[in-house]
């Protein structure tokens, strides 16, 4: 790898770190201790703030703004982070912030993620891999987001919500409590309308992961029975299937509450 590439019109603090290959286009301001990995190409009229890290194999686009304080009253300027790891892409005018000393103190980026156009990470947000924020997407303070997600343009999610792994939140969507691992939520508010199938096939699900899920999301979202009684009945229907596995995990752990099901629109899907 060759030595970074500074555009002589671009302000880089003594103190930031830029790995090899890493390039700096022009009227970018990258103040006090940033580290950006090598072979990362950050465009023009980027601003990078004190205190963050960027991975190696990243593509930053114009206007965007990473590691700003937080837009939290309670912030107070104490040292916090943004983290933001390998090969993803962030485009132009998005924005990610440092997280609070209440948050935890950090704000990360996982690997191998999609940023489109004016999508927004807030404060002490946890992003899994291969994750996708389409254009003007939003997130909320305190929002984990795990793995292989796909949030449409225009969508909102709450503070202090999770987003499960392979879920799929179309555009437009108010999301305001939890949305399981993989499955489909749309809406204002949001609601649950079926599995991720297309994406779940896709991602090479196997049938009988597939079989299970489907099964299981009727049971737990669209029986009469309550949640506890339904998690119980997948449970001993499916006890050795990992898909099955992480998603009574994360119904266990929800804090906010889960997405409620539109019976209707399910039904629809199904035909």
């Amino acid at each position: 790898m060759t030595a970074p590439k500074v555009h002589p019109t671009a302000i880089v603090d003594g103190a930031a770190q830029l790995g090899p290959g890493v390039t700096v286009g022009p009227y970018t301001i990258i103040e006090g201790r940033v580290a950006i990995g090598e072979g990362t190409q950050i465009g023009p009229h980027v601003v990078i703030k004190d205190f963050t890290t960027i991975g190696a194999r990243c593509r930053v686009f114009q206007f965007a703004v990473l590691g700003e304080i937080p837009q939290d009253l309670k912030f107070k300027g104490e040292e916090s982070r943004l983290v933001i790891g390998d090969d993803n892409t962030i485009r132009e005018f998005a924005t990610m912030h440092r997280g609070t000393l209440g948050g935890g103190g950090v704000t990360s980026i996982g690997n191998h993620n999609l940023f489109m156009a004016y999508t927004h990470v807030a404060h002490d947000c946890h992003v899994g891999d291969r994750v996708i924020m389409s254009n003007n997407a939003t997130l909320g303070g305190h929002i984990v987001v795990e793995d292989h997600a796909i949030l449409g343009g225009l969508s909102a999610v709450h503070q202090f919500g999770r987003i499960g792994r392979y879920a799929f939140i179309g555009g437009c969507s108010a999301v305001h409590r939890d949305v399981p691992p993989y499955a489909m939520a749309v809406g204002n508010r949001a609601k649950l309308v079926g599995l991720n199938l297309v994406g779940l096939k896709r991602a090479g699900f196997s049938d009988t992961a597939l079989q299970a899920l489907k099964r299981s999301y009727e049971i737990l979202f669209l029986s009469e029975y309550n949640l506890k009684e339904a998690m119980g009945r997948v449970k001993k229907e499916f006890p050795q299937v990992p898909e099955i596995n992480h998603l009574l995990h994360f119904l266990e752990t929800s804090e906010r509450g889960l997405l409620p099901a539109d019976v209707r629109e399910h039904r629809l899907n199904r035909g």
